[in-house]
């Protein structure tokens, strides 16, 4: 070890996030403002090479962590104005938010409501659990599985949110 600290992949877009595959051969990271997550390959013929692993996010990826099935829970941050909800049909749209993320300030309700996405490891998603509406848990930034439930964190609560998963399918 040579305990000096190396840039792996810049140019990243407010990177939030970021996991390693159950083979630890790759990374996916989360660029919150292209509404995408990327992978970075660590080992085998594409190392070095960084791919799209999932785009055009129905929210913004907060966080992400390894299931132990070996796919992927992100945390979304969903846009939720019904004024500005057209952002996730647009990939130009997205690219402006990207380029100016101050642009997020103007959606005041984009954190009343909660998304998590499960994705397999060939980057489309298997689950997804909503709370529209922000009822039982709002703003979820985390979403860790453990034992048939899902733990979820979140900026605006003081608790940590157990949905069961068997009973979610």
């Amino acid at each position: 070890m040579s305990n000096e600290t190396a840039i792996v992949l810049d140019d990243l877009f407010f990177a939030n996030g970021v996991a390693l595959s159950k083979d630890e051969d790759y990374l996916v990271v989360c660029e919150t403002w292209k509404f995408r997550c990327v992978k970075h390959w660590l080992k085998g013929i594409n190392k070095g090479k960084t791919d799209i692993f999932i785009e055009n996010l129905p929210g913004g990826p907060d966080n992400i962590n390894l299931a132990p099935d070996g796919s992927f829970w992100i945390a979304l941050v969903q846009i939720t104005s019904e004024r500005l909800g057209f952002v996730h049909t647009s990939k130009v749209c997205k690219h402006l938010l990207a380029s100016f993320p101050r642009l997020l300030n103007l959606i005041n309700s984009s954190t009343k409501s909660a998304l998590v996405v499960n994705v397999g490891t060939d980057g489309k998603i298997i689950k997804k659990f909503d709370d529209n509406e922000g009822k039982v848990i709002s703003f979820v930034t985390s979403a860790v599985e453990f034992e048939d439930h899902l733990y979820l964190g979140s900026l605006h609560s003081d608790f940590v949110g157990k949905l069961p998963l068997q009973s979610a399918n």
